[in-house]
């Protein structure tokens, strides 16, 4: 008789935001902030506990990860346990600022799986970018869409 070894396999749920930067055009100040995984990754813990308690912190930290975060698009990517995403992704709704600066996240798909994320991240970069394109005209310089195909890179290569 063999042994059989038992496997513990970590399910996670990847969830692909947006970040609507001043959703509130009437405050604007003139002000703005370049978002990052650092900034983005704060403000959800922040909401966590907030919302849910040193508890409820603790426990959905053990698989959350801001894994990618785009600013020219404000396009990122949040891995969560799959106990705990709803809970990380009802914290995500309620955040509000980054630093002192309003925001509003919109959820633009939800996966199981990094290789459904990815094909969504990039489907949505792809027109995010398009829509960029068109906002800054003849305004776009190589350099913009270096840096974009070195974000659509990351994404590429992204491991659990």
């Amino acid at each position: 008789m063999g042994s059989r070894k038992r496997v513990m396999v970590f399910k996670n749920r990847y969830m692909v935001m947006e970040v609507f930067m001043n959703p509130n055009r009437d405050q604007v100040s003139g002000d703005s902030i370049i978002i990052t995984q650092f900034n983005i990754s704060n403000a959800i813990k922040d909401s966590i506990l907030v919302n849910f308690g040193e508890c409820g912190l603790a426990s959905s930290l053990g698989s959350f990860q801001v894994k990618y975060v785009n600013p020219i698009t404000n396009v990122c990517i949040i891995r969560a346990s799959r106990e705990e995403y709803e809970k990380v992704w009802a914290s995500i709704t309620m955040v509000r600022s980054i630093g002192n600066y309003p925001v509003l996240f919109n959820l633009l798909d939800l996966s199981g799986n990094l290789k459904a994320t990815k094909t969504a991240a990039l489907k949505c970069e792809e027109a995010k970018f398009q829509q960029y394109k068109l906002m800054v005209g003849d305004r776009l310089l190589a350099e913009d869409t270096h840096r974009m195909n070195n974000y659509i890179a990351k994404i590429e290569v992204l491991e659990h």
